[in-house]
């Protein structure tokens, strides 16, 4: 209800612009004094906040200003009066809607509240606004509850504080709010009664704001039609959708009162796709919504979601936004055919992170697989500059320097964010990827900081689940979810996917299942932390081939790797994306701490080998490595030992080795259990005065006796005569062959038991 439209009432004092003879500084009634030709109140024309405005002086312990005009107080009608100001020199006052209640003899009707809340001006310049709402009943709300007896009222503000300030007032406002307390006859209004045509071609633009604005907290109904909406609209009410919208793609619909996928498919007519790509530009675009909420719907997709194209006019974006509760599943054609460039470039060690000279570079795209010669695992396109035939690398390459082809693979996703130059805070959560083995999954902006997939089903993705093609997983966070590979039937060996892959430091993978990949993991940068994770990439052939899991190509990643089910696969540590690889004054291999974990294989060769470190040049050490309280079990069949140095490219130098802990582990069906410190018992049967005792090589890594703990001796030693030899031995370490013995020494042949404590580096 509104009765300045039903019964054509004036409710709205005139503008100051129109006069100052009808502004009372008193209490508004007839032949009080007005400000007109007063010395402390000026109509101000142009204002930069108000436009035209009253300047006043308070000059009054309570400055009152009042519209001599009568609003009428009518039953059931409640009136809300709003003044906006600001202070501009002298004292800081407060502000209060402040009125004049007058009865049909236009006397004073006492006993009432005619004043509403207060608001202090706390800055010069700073616009204030102070509002009240007066009405006939006392209803929750309600400042000014006047009750039946006045008629009308003279309304407007007071002043209250210090003298000497000089406010700027901006037009009063008095404007019908009784539908906030009654429901009307509808409790919603259409947009054709505002004007609105649905034909697809007019523009309605204009009818559905007005529609909006009428609504105040009605619903509004688009009744059946198609609308044109040739540019931004945003609902501040609820919306119904009877009938359907129709907009350029540059254009945003915002729905901040019901923001969900369901109600954009209502909007666009049942049209999935494009309902997802309004609500995501709405998203991104502040609806007042950090969340978009799928409502659990299936969006059957043809073609990836390039999520930047969609949201055209932001190029990054560091607010957080979640996607939630739904699916997406990928319909099979032609559009997610992967596009497979070669061209030829090339590289210098000088500027690690970049191709030059590329041959065919416009036909490249972010986000593309580097492979050739000398290319680590792993590598994708960060940036391209055509102009200057330039590619930005997501890592260095190993053993590229010079001119050679290249082939550029872009695998085609899902949701794909690599158009953005930068993405912080994102969250996908509660969604599955229905990849069908004809898309893959997700693919990161360049750059960016803490990107989050939590509770997400990624299931049979073609190539990739999750792709940094830069520095845009920094921070990652990867919980709950579920990697379910569409290699699954395919031997270990001929899988090719990647269910995750980082560049960037600190990540955290918690609580997660990947079945059968090529690769669980490809781990560039440091400071990550692994726990609860369970991926298994076996197969059933006898004897099988396995790859590796969970690989680092940094050297020393100064990881954890804690708690997790490592099943039919290895953790490789290498340093593959590094320029340079040889060994040259920085950290050794290590920073990892490997414990509590489940390692198990089944059905493999006797060479299989659970943790192994794959040197790319030569020179480099241990130093710093946990493998503590791990359980290693093999099933149908032996292996030899859980550790391995692949020198393929080149080896370790053991005899630099430090700070290497192995120990508390648990050793089943592996034939070389595997110990650093290694404490063991020799028997000498012999009288000898030079022991060989070999470490039968139960030291890791391959590594050799470098450091001597401890020897005690069990039971006395005994010389030819059956006499107790007292002296204490010395040793001799790195002894044999391999350097993994060692001659305990004594001054006279003897024979007998000592218990040893021996070690493959140093301890510190």
């Amino acid at each position: 209800m509104n009765k300045a439209i039903t019964e054509g009432l004036v409710f709205m004092p005139p503008t100051f612009a129109n006069g100052l003879d009808v502004w009372s500084s008193q209490n508004g009634t007839a032949g009080s004094d007005t400000y007109a030709g007063s010395g402390n109140a000026a109509y101000v024309p142009a204002d930069q906040d108000f436009g035209g405005c009253l300047e006043l002086l308070k000059t009054q312990t309570t400055q009152q200003l009042r519209w001599m005009g009568e609003t009428p107080m009518l039953p059931g009608c409640y009136l809300r009066v709003t003044a906006r100001v600001k202070a501009i020199s002298g004292n800081l006052p407060s502000i209060q809607i402040a009125g004049w209640a007058g009865d049909a003899a236009n006397n004073h009707v006492g006993g009432i509240v005619e004043v509403g809340p207060t608001k202090a001006l706390t800055a010069y310049g700073k616009v204030v606004e102070v509002s009240a709402i007066v009405g006939t009943g006392a209803r929750p709300g309600v400042d000014l509850a006047w009750g039946m007896a006045p008629l009308y009222g003279h309304f407007g503000l007071n002043l209250t504080g210090a003298n000497g300030a000089v406010v700027r007032i901006d037009d009063i406002k008095i404007e019908d709010v009784t539908s906030v307390f009654h429901r009307t006859m509808m409790d919603w209004v259409d947009v054709k009664d505002y004007g609105a045509i649905g034909d697809g071609v007019t523009n309605d633009v204009a009818a559905f704001e007005a529609a909006d604005a009428a609504a105040n907290g009605r619903e509004v109904l688009i009744s059946d039609g198609v609308y044109s909406l040739p540019s931004n609209v945003t609902f501040q009410n609820r919306v119904r959708f009877q009938g359907s919208l129709t907009m350029p793609v540059e254009a945003r619909l915002s729905l901040t009162k019901n923001y969900n996928l369901g109600a954009y498919i209502a909007a666009f007519g049942g049209d999935e796709v494009l309902a997802f790509k309004k609500a995501l530009q709405a998203l991104f675009n502040y609806t007042d919504h950090e969340s978009l909420d799928m409502q659990g719907r299936r969006i059957e997709l043809t073609e990836p979601i390039d999520v930047q194209a969609v949201v055209s006019n932001i190029s990054s974006f560091a607010v957080r936004r979640v996607i939630r509760n739904g699916q997406f599943n990928v319909v099979s054609g032609p559009n997610w055919n992967d596009v497979v460039v070669t061209s030829i470039a090339s590289y210098s060690t000088g500027n690690s992170n970049e191709l030059t000279s590329v041959a065919n570079i416009a036909n490249i795209q972010v986000g593309s697989l580097v492979q050739g010669a000398g290319v680590g695992r792993e590598i994708y396109v960060k940036a391209v500059n055509v102009g200057a035939q330039k590619l930005t690398l997501s890592q260095p390459l190993f053993a590229a320097a010079g001119t050679q082809n290249y082939t550029f693979r872009r695998f085609k996703y899902v949701l794909d964010f690599s158009g953005f130059s930068g993405l912080d805070k994102f969250v996908l959560s509660d969604i599955e990827f229905q990849c069908a083995g004809t898309a893959s999954a997700i693919l990161l902006a360049p750059d960016g900081l803490t990107f989050q997939v939590r509770d997400c089903f990624i299931t049979k993705p073609k190539s990739r689940g999750i792709t940094s093609p830069g520095t845009g997983c920094q921070g990652m966070l990867i919980d709950r979810c579920q990697f379910l590979s569409n290699e699954q039937s395919t031997r270990s060996q001929d899988r090719s996917s990647v269910a995750i892959n980082v560049n960037s430091n600190d990540s955290k993978i918690r609580d997660n299942r990947a079945v059968k990949f090529g690769t669980f993991g490809v781990w560039n940068g440091t400071g990550h932390l692994f726990s609860g994770n369970h991926w298994f990439q076996g197969d059933g052939e006898t004897d099988g081939i396995r790859k590796a899991g969970l690989v680092f190509t940094t050297a020393n990643p100064k990881a954890t790797v804690v708690g997790n089910y490592v099943d039919n696969n290895f953790i490789e540590i290498t340093n593959e994306h590094d320029s340079s690889p040889d060994f040259n004054n920085e950290f050794a291999f290590g920073g990892l701490t490997i414990t509590g974990n489940i390692f198990t294989v089944n059905d493999v060769a006797p060479w299989f080998h659970w943790i192994v470190i794959k040197p790319y040049g030569a020179g480099h050490y241990l130093s710093g490595l946990n493998v503590s309280g791990n359980v290693f079990r093999s099933l149908n069949g032996n292996i030899d030992r859980v550790d391995h140095v692949d020198e393929t490219y080149a080896g370790l130098d053991m005899n630099s080795a430090r700070n290497v802990i192995v120990q508390g582990n648990t050793f089943n069906l592996v034939n070389q259990p595997i110990y650093n410190p290694l404490t063991f018992k020799h028997v000498e049967n012999s009288d000898s005065a030079s022991w060989v005792v070999s470490t039968e090589s139960l030291l890791p890594f391959g590594g050799m006796t470098k450091s001597m703990v401890g020897l005690v001796p069990d039971g006395k030693i005994l010389r030819a005569s059956n006499t107790h030899v007292t002296e204490f031995p010395y040793c001799a370490l790195k002894q044999g062959a391999d350097q993994d013995e060692v001659r305990v020494k004594w001054s006279q042949a003897c024979r007998g038991t000592v218990h040893l404590t021996v070690r493959m580096d140093n301890p510190v």
